[in-house]
């Protein structure tokens, strides 16, 4: 069971703190229940500061992307009747105005600018040669030193992190946190072994791209907050100063494990097809999260949470 009392920060301007946050899915699997939850926080979130809402799906990882994950990223959203500003509106739209490779120069930008400056080298460490070096799967830094060329074919482009530097970040309920870097993203990649840049660099940029100032999303991704955070401040001109960022807890099975993409019965698109209503999944997100009333639709959760 879990229980969500927000305590979000306020003060006399509390309402124009922030003007934009964003629906982010990434579309290698069907939307399930843990997504619902999360943007049934960032609607009541933005509905206490009156931000905008975006949506912004994160398709440069095209191995795992599928045309029907994307559809199906549209046909919830309309069937759990979850209302954003802006975005596509359709794959179509989608495909030709707002997928990622539409923004891929910006990527490539960024990536120079962290190159010329000295703050990325080249490795070619597979997965399998980081866990001889360490079990635990954290990077060494074998490559820092060895001055590869970047150039090289099947390199990948890491950042140098000082693991011991504080990374900052505002904290919407708690106020200004700081933490260090898990050692599990000790110098993260920048930029794949494909040739394509990787989650961190692409979310900085397109929040910074968009105009993003408020992040909502799990506990789990509190990594990637300190990660993009202590990026952002290697490029020119960071916007991303004042951005503020909650961390919600997430749902969880029965047998404590998180809710994932990989367990379909917990997916909308499954739970449409059984003949669930978009009724019956708000009841059961408020029943995971402890509420003693039933909600129904948005205007419930609204109310309610």
């Amino acid at each position: 069971m879990l229980i969500f009392h927000p305590k979000i920060m306020t003060s006399p301007n509390s309402d124009s703190l922030y003007t934009l946050t964003r629906l982010a899915p990434t579309p290698s699997g069907y939307l399930h229940l843990g997504n619902i939850y999360s943007f049934l926080l960032t609607f009541k979130i933005a509905d206490h500061y009156k931000a905008r809402i975006l949506l912004r799906i994160d398709d440069m990882d095209r191995e795992r992307v599928k045309q029907e994950y994307i559809q199906d990223i549209f046909d919830t959203l309309d069937f759990m009747e979850l209302p954003y500003d802006l975005g596509p509106k359709n794959p179509k739209d989608f495909e030709n105005m707002y997928s990622q490779k539409n923004r891929l120069p910006l990527y490539l930008d960024a990536l120079e600018t962290l190159k010329k400056s000295g703050n990325l080298f080249a490795c070619n460490c597979s997965r399998t040669k980081i866990l001889e070096m360490n079990p635990t799967g954290e990077y060494t830094g074998y490559c820092r030193n060895r001055k590869l060329a970047f150039n090289r074919k099947n390199m990948s482009w890491r950042f140098r992190v000082d693991a011991q530097e504080p990374i900052s970040f505002k904290d919407i309920e708690l106020g200004v946190k700081t933490e260090r870097l898990p050692g599990i993203l000790a110098d993260f990649i920048v930029r794949r072994k494909d040739g394509l840049p990787a989650y961190q660099l692409t979310s900085l940029i397109d929040d910074l791209y968009f105009g993003v100032d408020l992040i909502i999303r799990g506990e789990d991704l509190l990594g990637s907050t300190l990660a993009q955070v202590y990026l952002s401040k290697h490029l020119p001109q960071n916007k991303f100063e004042g951005t503020g960022f909650f961390h919600h807890k997430l749902l969880k099975r029965d047998d404590g494990l998180k809710l994932s993409k990989s367990a379909g019965d917990t997916s909308v698109q499954f739970l449409r097809k059984s003949g669930k209503k978009k009724e019956d999944i708000f009841e059961m997100i408020g029943k995971w999260m402890g509420l003693e009333i039933p909600i129904r639709n948005l205007q419930d959760f609204l109310l309610l949470v």
